[in-house]
């Protein structure tokens, strides 16, 4: 048990990293403050474009879901980081990070979004057009509302993927908090570090995934 204290909770190679530790941590954060509402808002707009059922618009709208969301965001990534600059476009790490975040991740808003928004019965866009509204004004103040709520709690739960999902920006020797935590480790010659970014995730998303799993039970109640 002490070996285990040892090597795994050793407080002396804590105290001697936890600057590094929560450095990691602010560029994680950040990280997921700017790629989430990117991917929302990205998101939103393909479920948006959907509902007005163009054919043709549709088609290409779900080859592009399906595409991004069957490409691994560690690919994405790598794409975007060391492919672009081969055709003339370079981008920063933290960029090309939110870049490919945003982009797996709208391709998963908006199946959620979308799925919300087909949900409402279509009654309800035929009674909003005969109080004379437009197909976007019925989109905006009686569709959308409904199915923002219908979709809530996948949306949470995707939500709290992607925070996961900063991690892949080490691909890129971003410093998040992985990366930071193994770097920490290669200078105490500890695994404790590692340890420490578990415990950081763990408080960071904990709360998180209380909200999500009430959310689920509120949504199978409702069924």
């Amino acid at each position: 048990m002490e070996l285990f204290v040892e090597n795994f909770f050793n407080l002396d190679s804590l105290l001697q990293v936890y600057p590094l530790l929560l450095q990691g941590l602010q560029l994680t954060l950040l990280l997921a403050v700017v790629a989430l509402p990117l991917s929302i808002l990205w998101g939103l707009a393909l479920a948006v474009a959907y509902s007005f059922h163009v054919r043709i618009l549709n088609v290409a709208l779900i080859c592009y879901i399906d595409l991004v969301r069957a490409f691994p965001v560690v690919v994405l990534l790598v794409l975007i980081f060391y492919g672009l600059p081969l055709l003339g476009l370079k981008l920063g790490g933290f960029t090309a990070a939110v870049l490919a975040i945003a982009l797996n991740n709208s391709g998963y808003y908006g199946e959620i979004f979308r799925a919300g928004i087909e949900s409402i019965p279509k009654g309800q866009r035929e009674a909003g057009r005969s109080l004379g509204l437009r197909d976007w004004q019925v989109i905006a103040l009686i569709v959308l509302p409904q199915a923002l709520r219908k979709a809530l709690a996948p949306f949470a739960s995707n939500s709290l993927e992607l925070v996961k999902t900063t991690s892949i920006a080490a691909l890129v020797a971003l410093p998040e908090l992985l990366r930071s935590a193994r770097v920490a480790q290669e200078q105490t010659y500890n695994p404790t570090p590692l340890m420490a970014a578990a415990a950081l995730y763990v408080v960071l998303l904990w709360p998180f995934a209380r909200w999500v799993a009430v959310l689920e039970r509120r949504a199978q109640m409702q069924r």
